[in-house]
């Protein structure tokens, strides 16, 4: 099954899994923290020029982001149109919009554009057997732990096959016939009970066999031996210079009054 998409390496991919999820969400609590509008608003502009880097093409990009904007319009809208203030612009029934609300809608959809692109960078950046090893190597994460997630992540390709072997199997046996169109409990039943049978004999070879390896000794070799380079300093560096940029021309150059949109 095809999980992933020809794309360009670039430095991101180079930086440590476990450093650059350390930053992403350090990032969460430092955007809650900053209530003042323009400031946010560069953060924001940082970080979807950090996400210019991630080797996907645009258009790609555009795809994969699709969701966050229309949350960042969801969310802005929500709280311009349904917010309160002092100073009122514009008001229809229950559609009441005010300098205060305008700016605060403003901001909590920065807010969500900065952590959308956050988590999407990480999500194109990143291989998950190098984030596991770099937590089990730098952030002494259990192996059982660790190789448990693994190989869960790559049961979730086998399930699939599974379910749509057994959707083509029901449909030729016309087993489907004999269930009612809106009797929903029966058609789950059908699915959940194969599947939930074969993942449980499944999990149990697993750890079986987990265990007669030795996976649960943290003392054990990698295959992949995960570091810090060059590339994680630049990193820092960018995230710094981002955060030191955007308090900088935000206080100095402002583009709205709203220094405080609480």
């Amino acid at each position: 099954m095809q999980l992933t998409f020809p794309h360009r390496e670039t430095w991101l991919h180079q930086v440590n899994p476990g450093l650059k999820l350390l930053l992403f969400a350090l990032l969460f609590p430092a955007v809650i923290w900053i209530h003042n509008l323009n400031i946010m608003i560069n953060l924001a502009a940082g970080m979807l020029l950090l996400l210019t880097g991630a080797g996907h093409p645009w258009k790609r990009l555009l795809l994969y982001a699709s969701p966050f904007i229309l949350i960042f319009i969801s969310t802005s809208t929500g709280m311009m149109f349904f917010g309160k203030g002092e100073t009122t612009w514009w008001k229809w029934g229950l559609v009441h919009i005010t300098e205060e609300s305008f700016y605060r809608g403003l901001h909590l959809g920065c807010r969500a554009i900065c952590m959308a692109a956050a988590g999407l960078l990480f999500g194109l950046t990143t291989r998950p057997v190098k984030l596991f090893y770099s937590l089990m190597q730098q952030w002494r994460l259990p192996p059982k732990y660790a190789y448990s997630f693994l190989a869960a992540m790559r049961m979730i390709p086998i399930l699939v096959e599974e379910f749509q072997t057994l959707r083509h199997a029901l449909a030729i046996r016309g087993a489907q016939r004999h269930v009612g169109r809106w009797n929903l409990y029966a058609r789950i039943k059908m699915y959940a009970i194969p599947l939930l049978a074969q993942s449980i004999r499944r999990a149990q070879r697993i750890a079986v066999a987990m265990e007669a390896k030795g996976f649960s000794d943290a003392k054990r070799t990698y295959y992949y031996v995960i570091g810090y380079s060059r590339a994680d300093a630049w990193l820092m560096v960018y995230f710094i210079g981002m955060f030191a940029a955007a308090g900088w021309a935000g206080s100095m150059y402002p583009y709205f009054d709203a220094l405080d949109v609480r």
